[in-house]
C-alpha cells in the first residue's frame, strides 16, 4: 500500500501537468490594446481645460491613449511615478513611431498629438500633469488597480 500511494502522488502530478500550456494566452496580449477617452489640453473656454482628469486602468491590461494639444499654450505633460509602473510598448507622433523603456515627458510647443500604448503592472494611483499647470488645474490621475 506505501508503494502504490508513492507512485500515486508523481502520477497525479503528471497528470495535473498535461494540458497546462493550452493555460496560456495565445498572441502578443500588449497588441490588443483598450483605446482611452482622448486626453485634450486647452479648448475654446480655457487654455488650462483638460478633458480627462482620471482614467481607470487594470494590471495586465494593455491600453493605448491620444493626448491632443491645442497649441494655445506650450504643454509638458509628465507621469514620472506612471512612467516607472508601466510597460512602455511605444509611442507614436507625427508620423514617428518611438521605442523606449521610459517616458519622461511628451512636450508640445504648439498644437499637436501623441499616441501613447503601454500596459500598467504596477498597481496604485499615479498623477500625471502638465508641468508648472498643475494649479491651474491641468493635473489628474492613473488609478490602476
Amino acid at each position: 500500500m506505501h508503494i502504490l500511494k508513492a507512485l500515486l502522488l508523481p502520477l497525479m502530478l503528471i497528470l495535473s501537468l498535461i494540458g497546462v500550456d493550452n493555460l496560456h494566452a495565445e498572441g502578443d496580449l500588449t497588441r490588443r490594446t483598450t483605446v482611452l477617452p482622448d486626453l485634450r489640453l486647452g479648448n475654446d473656454d480655457s487654455d488650462y481645460a483638460m478633458s480627462q482628469h482620471e482614467y481607470q486602468l487594470e494590471t495586465g491590461k494593455a491600453y493605448q491613449l491620444k493626448i491632443i494639444a491645442s497649441g494655445q499654450k506650450e504643454y509638458a505633460v509628465q507621469a514620472p511615478e506612471f512612467a516607472t509602473a508601466i510597460y512602455l510598448r511605444k509611442v507614436e507622433a507625427g508620423g514617428v513611431e518611438i521605442k523606449a523603456v521610459t517616458l519622461t515627458e511628451l512636450e508640445f510647443e504648439d498644437a499637436g498629438e501623441a499616441e501613447i500604448f503601454f500596459v500598467p503592472i504596477k498597481p496604485g494611483t499615479f498623477r500625471f500633469y502638465a508641468k508648472g499647470l498643475e494649479h491651474k488645474g491641468m493635473l489628474g490621475h492613473f488609478v490602476v488597480r
